[in-house]
């Protein structure tokens, strides 16, 4: 039901997530992310309680693989799951269980992880890396959705996929980009489009946090 794409920017130390799926409302369900700690995918039969375990083991010390593991060792139905980890340092981590559903595939990068369940063919979840790994985009996120949108040319999932998300979270307690759309014909490119209204305006909402006095106007009526 769902292809993601989890990473560590190598550049800002930064964690992101993208992620699609054939049911409504993927990205509430399956991205975990946490500032300076790393970034979780819980998918296929989903138990989001998974993503929290490994963040809160992630950030006690322990690496990607133990982390993994220390979570499947509390997990009463584990061959039904499929998360994926990647940790602090970029190190990775990932696991499909033998329930997983229809064709499953998933490919360790370089401080990333892609996998995927249901898939119309094993190079969706290749092109989502290689999309991700060979982008020119300036941003974090952009290079995460040309991921995604290279996977949905692959093939995407073997039926019509439904919603799409993306999370970024930098060095603050905050997501700095949390887009979602739960419901649409064309959830990758509604996400796309979400994006190209956010990233002008990024920078404005982490300065109206940090320090309203020197936040450019709202840009809304009334605002002066």
């Amino acid at each position: 039901m769902t292809f993601s794409l989890t990473a560590r920017d190598p550049q800002t130390g930064a964690f992101g997530m993208v992620v699609s799926s054939s049911s409504p409302a993927v990205a509430s369900r399956c991205i975990h992310l946490r500032p300076g700690v790393g970034v979780v995918a819980s998918q296929n039969v989903t138990n989001p309680v998974l993503g929290t375990a490994i963040l809160d083991s992630l950030a006690a010390g322990k690496n990607s693989a133990a982390a993994l593991e220390a979570a499947l060792g509390e997990e009463k139905h584990p061959a039904y799951r499929q998360i994926s980890v990647v940790d602090s340092s970029g190190s990775t981590a990932h696991h499909s269980g033998a329930n997983s559903l229809g064709t499953t595939h998933w490919i360790l990068g370089e401080a990333a992880v892609a996998a995927g369940n249901l898939l119309a063919f094993e190079e969706t979840v290749e092109e989502l890396l290689s999309g991700y790994a060979e982008s020119s985009a300036e941003t974090f996120e952009g290079r995460l959705l040309d991921g995604l949108t290279a996977a949905m040319a692959a093939g995407g999932e073997a039926g019509p996929v439904r919603s799409a998300g993306i999370k970024i979270v930098e060095n603050l307690p905050w997501a700095v980009t949390d887009l979602r759309v739960d419901d649409a014909d064309e959830p990758i490119a509604e996400l796309q489009r979400l994006w190209e209204l956010w990233a002008p305006q990024k920078a404005d909402y982490r300065t109206r946090a940090l320090n309203p006095e020197e936040a450019p106007n709202y840009g809304v009526p009334g605002d002066l």
